[in-house]
């Protein structure tokens, strides 16, 4: 359950994305699948959780059946996500380049940062 909720957190601080809006040919610089690390340094929060995101013509989504992910890449990199399953639910914003990325994130009583590679 703990797993779970850790993939929870970090689809959505993914999906926090969506603050802004990139134009299709800017955006495709980011195309494509995702793996994001979230961390905290709270002992009740997650920290280690791996999730997969994929991003297409710059719009985020989970690539994961049991996390919705929604957000924006816009053209700079800029990045806005949210993570959702069930209740649960986490807002995160960053930067991508065209390999990686990192950010903070926040959800419930629980906050962190997270790092993302393409894969």
């Amino acid at each position: 359950m703990q797993h779970f909720s850790k993939a929870v957190i970090a689809a959505g601080i993914l999906l926090l994305v969506g603050s802004s809006i990139a134009t299709p040919a800017a955006a495709a610089t980011f195309d494509g699948s995702w793996n994001v690390q979230i961390a905290s340094a709270k002992t009740a929060c997650p920290n280690g959780a791996s999730v997969s995101i994929g991003i297409n013509n710059g719009q985020v989504a989970s690539n994961n059946g049991m996390v919705t992910a929604s957000g924006h890449v816009a053209d700079a990199g800029i990045i806005n996500v949210t993570l959702s399953s069930g209740m649960k639910r986490a807002v995160g914003s960053g930067h991508l380049t065209s390999t990686s990325g990192s950010g903070t994130w926040h959800g419930g009583t629980c906050s962190g940062t997270w790092t993302a590679q393409r894969v």
